[in-house]
């Protein structure tokens, strides 16, 4: 749980742009490709990670500027970008201008269950690791290279010149 709204940003700086930096490297082609019918396209995880800026935060009265609409609809990466780029930034912005630190402790009803808005800001940033990290062996099957968040993927590991991990 979060106890101060800095740290809070200063960890949505970096988890927003690691996002941002994933999304940048699909392809629009891969965005509707399916590997099974029970795994859920990029296009899916990109935008449900986009639009849950905004559902999650209404649900603490934080207005999140971000194109209100749930399902993916066949959106660009760049448009994904775009969208995903305007509703972090403006979460922060609205973080910042609307809670202190004594705000985290407030509860909301989130999802039938009461959350306190510092577990709350920390829910939504392991939401997106969640399902960013859904992402990386569908982007290997699409014949993407992912990219490292928390350290170097296999592929960026080998063009270090190191042998890959088994």
């Amino acid at each position: 749980m979060y106890r101060t709204v800095n740290d809070f940003l200063t960890d949505w700086k970096y988890e927003s742009a690691s996002t941002l930096k994933i999304f940048k490297s699909l392809s629009d082609e891969s965005l509707d490709k399916k590997v099974h019918d029970d795994v859920r396209s990029l296009g899916f995880l990109a935008w449900h990670i986009t639009h849950t800026l905004r559902e999650m935060m209404l649900l603490t009265g934080l207005d999140v500027k971000v194109k209100d609409q749930e399902d993916y609809t066949g959106e660009s990466v760049k448009e994904i970008c775009e969208a995903y780029e305007q509703g972090a930034k403006s979460l922060a912005e609205e973080v910042s201008k609307n809670w202190s630190d004594a705000d985290l402790e407030k509860e909301d009803d989130m999802y039938g269950q009461k959350w306190k808005r510092g577990t709350t800001l920390q829910i939504l940033i392991r939401h997106e690791a969640h399902h960013r990290a859904e992402m990386f062996p569908l982007m290997r099957l699409a014949g993407l290279k992912p990219v490292g968040v928390y350290g170097p993927t296999k592929e960026e590991w080998v063009a270090f010149g190191r042998e890959p991990m088994k």
